[in-house]
């Protein structure tokens, strides 16, 4: 070859849209691309891009393998940059049309660092080199991995190891669990964070323990969602709890939760919990009336199998059999993510449960967008959530070693700021 390198620049097109939007099969691919092109490995760095897209570059001796994706247009874009007689970038070319499933490609070829047009000189870094060989961590390849949860103006990324500990589809959503650096075990569905073992208990705690205390006499619950078993966890905390029914639609959720995340899942088999695979929507409109005394909807943002849960028909249905001193509180979105829908869920249920029985409560969640979540409640009952057993209250958190709940943030978590106050026009 009388150049320093060859360059192919590739497009794939065609290609599996679902291989194009899994970062951690596009990893693998590109590390596998690189060892079959005989090239020696240094690093890789890649980035998920919720809803869709991935990006990521291996680092390699003799250059560099870097790929983009548009899953939406089932199209990559693949940059293979190598020096050196012993490496064939072809050899990664013909690897990766495979791991894509391209139907179709075209690929350009050039040769970088043309010799007839360069002179060598005598260069000799040797002194520099067993310097730096201190520092050099033989036989290991530094991997950056990452997931990007984000909408069109926001995003949160958290780099994990590369690896997917549990990966299916449901006919509802895709089930993944990944192993993050800063939070530990996160499940995700259809990409997007549902819980990490770090932080979960904010979200789990803050649904259940404000309602069931302020309520004084829980007995029966009703869990719509919550696959991954958190609410139902700290539900069954309460002595006066007799009898708990979790309807969740996804039995992946389910299972992905009771294999990686066990801390979460704790209190799937405790005799008190009922747990049904069905959808949500179907088992509350044909529930009988007057029948639980706290209702949880933990659902998922207003997309896909959720979508209902934030139905009109859906709360009428939840008013209707809740007992007369019940209430029912929903995931509520953020005020500063979702905010159409944050103000319509309030809306809605100051409507079917009346002016001065409709309350928001806000507590922090780092991984969920912005990191302010809303608790959202409906009261049918006489009862208000923000007024309680203080006494009761610290004993009971005290006694379960809460890590986010106590009788201050209960009641601080009902203090609105005043735009919040200006957004739901109360």
């Amino acid at each position: 070859m009388n150049a320093l390198g060859q360059h192919i620049l590739v497009e794939f097109v065609g290609c599996d849209p679902n291989i194009l939007n899994d970062v951690t099969t596009i990893e693998q691919g590109m590390l596998d691309a690189a060892d079959r092109a005989n090239s020696t490995i240094i690093n890789s760095t890649f980035h998920y891009f919720s809803p869709y897209g991935v990006s990521g570059v291996v680092v390699i001796q003799e250059s560099h393998l870097a790929v983009h994706t548009w899953p939406e247009y089932r199209y990559a874009a693949v940059d293979l940059f190598t020096c050196g007689d012993s490496v064939d970038p072809w050899k990664a070319f013909d690897y990766l049309k495979d791991v894509f499933k391209a139907q179709n490609y075209s690929a350009l070829e050039t040769r970088r660092g043309s010799l007839n047009l360069l002179t060598r000189i005598e260069f000799d870094p040797k002194e520099l080199r067993e310097e730096l060989k201190k520092y050099m961590k033989e036989g290991r390849i530094e991997r950056n991995v990452w997931l990007t949860d984000k909408d069109e103006n926001i995003a949160l990324s958290l780099r994990h190891t590369g690896d997917v500990l549990y990966d299916e589809r449901s006919p509802y959503q895709h089930v993944k669990v990944l192993n993050t650096y800063a939070f530990g075990k996160t499940l995700t569905l259809d990409n997007m964070i549902m819980c990490t073992e770090k932080d979960e208990f904010h979200y789990h705690e803050m649904m259940s323990h404000p309602l069931i205390l302020a309520h004084g006499n829980v007995k029966n619950v009703l869990v719509i969602g919550g696959g991954d078993g958190g609410v139902v966890r700290e539900v069954l905390k309460h002595p006066s709890v007799e009898k708990v029914i979790m309807v969740e639609i996804d039995e992946k959720v389910v299972e992905a939760s009771r294999l990686h995340l066990p801390q979460i899942a704790a209190a799937f088999d405790d005799p008190k919990l009922n747990l049904l695979i069905t959808d949500g929507i179907k088992f509350v409109a044909e529930a009988p009336e007057n029948t639980y005394d706290i209702i949880i909807v933990d659902s998922t943002d207003p997309i896909g199998p959720a979508e209902g849960l934030f139905s009109r028909e859906f709360y009428q249905n939840c008013y209707r059999i809740l007992n007369e001193n019940g209430a029912m509180i929903v995931q509520g979105e953020a005020p500063r993510f979702n905010e159409k829908v944050f103000v319509e869920i309030h809306q809605t249920l100051k409507d079917i449960f009346g002016k001065g029985k409709a309350h928001v409560m806000l507590f922090h969640v780092p991984t969920y967008p912005t990191g302010v979540w809303s608790g959202q409640i409906g009261v049918k009952g006489s009862f208000d959530p923000t007024q309680f057993d203080e006494q009761h209250a610290t004993r009971f958190s005290q006694e379960n070693h809460l890590k986010y709940y106590s009788p201050e943030i209960h009641k601080a978590s009902f203090v609105l700021p005043p735009y919040v106050k200006e957004m739901l026009g109360d």
